[in-house]
């Protein structure tokens, strides 16, 4: 009788045991979700400390959209911060988005590249996936004065974390931010 017992507890532990989530498998299964638009935000409001990195950054957003012409711009000192408010003008062009906390302007798109590892995690695994940008705008020129340090063809690495969920993984999220391209 214990003959038989084995061989049906072994099918069971390896067939288990060996449902691993294989590399191809995540590339396919996140390559799906690309490529991503990288955006340029445009907050409807904020503000910074005076003479912060964050107020550095508004500033040189405010020149450079100030050069467009899509937004007018309120600059206000509020004690030791700066509040900046920018608004749509009517004759802003029709592929800025706008969105719950201010608006998107398309600089460029990002393509999946290929999964580089995989960690266990406490309630399932992350993997690690690498993205370049390509594809740039001609709002490229705007989004490099605020980031400069940031070319075409660069890459960036980005995590998708999966679960199992019976003998499949499945993509429960990633930390990418950019939106779906269209």
């Amino acid at each position: 009788m214990r003959r038989f017992l084995i061989p049906p507890a072994l099918v069971l532990f390896v067939a288990c045991g060996s449902a691993k989530l294989s590399k191809s498998e995540a590339e396919k299964d996140i390559r799906q979700d690309y490529p991503v638009v990288v955006d340029i935000r445009v907050p409807e409001a904020s503000s910074a400390i005076l003479g912060s990195q964050d107020h550095a950054k508004l500033v040189a957003l405010a020149e450079q959209l100030g050069k467009t012409g899509w937004f007018t711009l309120d600059r206000k000192p509020e004690g030791d911060r700066e509040r900046f408010v920018f608004k749509l003008t009517p004759s802003a062009p029709v592929f800025i988005q706008a969105g719950a906390k201010g608006h998107s302007i398309p600089a460029a798109e990002a393509d999946f590249v290929k999964a580089l590892r995989q960690e266990p995690e406490r309630d399932g695994l992350k993997v690690t996936y690498q993205i370049r940008l390509t594809r740039p705008t001609p709002q490229f020129p705007l989004f490099q004065a605020l980031h400069p340090e940031v070319k075409i063809g660069d890459t960036k690495e980005r995590h998708a974390f999966y679960k199992k969920e019976g003998r499949s993984w499945v993509l429960q999220e990633t930390d990418e931010f950019f939106r779906k391209g269209e």
